[in-house]
């Protein structure tokens, strides 16, 4: 006899301190009496599966136990996959075969068929792990009855209510690695070193390595910068450096005064209406080229270019983020216990905390512009540090 069934699953894109986090909750459950099961690949699993006892569901849920999330732990990614399958707007294309004869509209809601797999698999809890996409969905189950606790990941550190997201301290960390590492490239050869980084609408992910020391600028999504000024300003930068370089991070998400849209790969969106952000950084090194001799006497300055895209996301996680996702995975047990549902599990000034998941859709969190990012420098504000949190401008209060 078991106190019942959770089930936990990854959505998104990946991070260093999804399996760690998976781990705390499958080994302090199972401690507890309660079985887990693992559901693959994101809301994939609760949409694929096929309610039959005969059916072989391998490929969308996995039993967990300790031996199993003991070997992953310490393992960066997530070793139950990952997607970004929203239920509530599945295209036809992503209907199960099993089910086209229920749902043939061009684009579905199969919210009814997750209810009915949850039911089938005996979850009494479920535990989503991802971004504001991700977890807006599990707010939805959440208000048709399902009992949801939430954890908080993204690169982006931008989900509402918490001032960390799982995998944040690694991408800042692996970003201050990288860009120290490409100096001796720019060095050498005198240039500027332009790196794009992760940020859509927040660009927390390229302010504190700037903050760190690791780049002389960023330009970031809340704030629309000029071209023509962060030329002059990296051009200061090099005449200033012994070696002649400067170095810019550029948020993905990031614009320019002169052209407002964001820059994607390419026109397909996913279930969630997001294009592929990508282009940016190409974009603002071509153009500072070309801007280079104004600002030098004549002279043209070249630019090593770099997308650091998927090099901060890959590996195994820092300290924080084998250290957060444990306490975290533990606060979401915690709540189950007490019989609470339908909260988010958080970090706030400090301490370890817990908000309702509706604060997801709530509002977007961004960097608060003012306080924070000085636009005429293209920097971050150092001012009093004075009880501020551990990132010090990622508070979400």
């Amino acid at each position: 006899m078991t106190k019942g069934t959770i089930g936990i699953l990854t959505g998104g894109g990946d991070v260093p301190g999804l399996n760690p986090a998976i781990r705390a909750v499958t080994v302090r459950a199972l401690r507890e009496g309660y079985r887990v099961i693992g559901i693959r690949r994101g809301w994939a699993g609760l949409v694929d599966l096929i309610p039959d006892a005969q059916a072989d569901n391998s490929e969308h849920v996995q039993e967990l136990t300790k031996e199993v999330v003991n070997r992953a732990g310490r393992t960066g990614g997530t070793f139950l996959h990952t997607s970004r399958t929203r239920p509530s707007h599945l295209p036809l294309s992503n209907v199960p075969p099993h089910l086209r004869d229920e749902y043939d509209q061009e684009i579905n809601d199969l919210t009814p068929t997750v209810l009915k797999n949850l039911d089938f698999l005996g979850i009494d809890t479920l535990i989503p792990i991802g971004g504001d996409d991700t977890l807006s969905y599990g707010l939805r189950l959440h208000e048709a009855g399902v009992k949801v606790v939430a954890i908080p990941k993204t690169m982006d550190n931008d989900v509402p209510g918490t001032d960390y997201c799982i995998g944040f301290s690694t991408c800042v960390t692996r970003t201050i690695e990288l860009t120290h590492s490409l100096r001796t490239c720019a060095g050498s050869h005198e240039r500027f070193l332009v790196l794009e980084v992760f940020g859509r609408y927040a660009g927390y992910s390229a302010l504190l390595p700037t903050m760190a020391g690791a780049a002389d600028r960023c330009v970031i999504p809340e704030h629309p910068f000029e071209i023509e000024h962060l030329a002059e300003l990296l051009s200061d930068d090099r005449r200033r450096h012994p070696s002649n370089y400067s170095v810019v991070l550029v948020s993905e998400g990031a614009t320019m005064s002169h052209h407002a849209d964001m820059l994607f790969e390419g026109e397909e969106v996913d279930q969630y209406g997001h294009k592929k952000l990508g282009g940016i950084g190409d974009q603002v090194a071509r153009e500072l080229k070309e801007l280079s001799p104004r600002f030098n006497q004549g002279r043209r300055v070249n630019v090593v270019n770099q997308r650091l895209g998927y090099l901060v996301r890959c590996g195994d996680p820092d300290a924080m983020d084998s250290i957060v996702p444990m306490a975290y995975g533990n606060l979401a047990l915690d709540l189950i216990l007490q019989g609470s549902s339908g909260r988010l599990v958080s970090l706030r000034n400090g301490c370890y905390d817990n908000v309702p998941i509706s604060v997801v859709t709530g509002r977007k969190k961004v960097v608060d512009v003012a306080k924070y990012y000085a636009t005429d420098r293209l920097r971050p504000i150092y001012e009093s540090f004075l009880r501020q949190p551990l990132f010090i401008m990622t508070s979400d209060l």
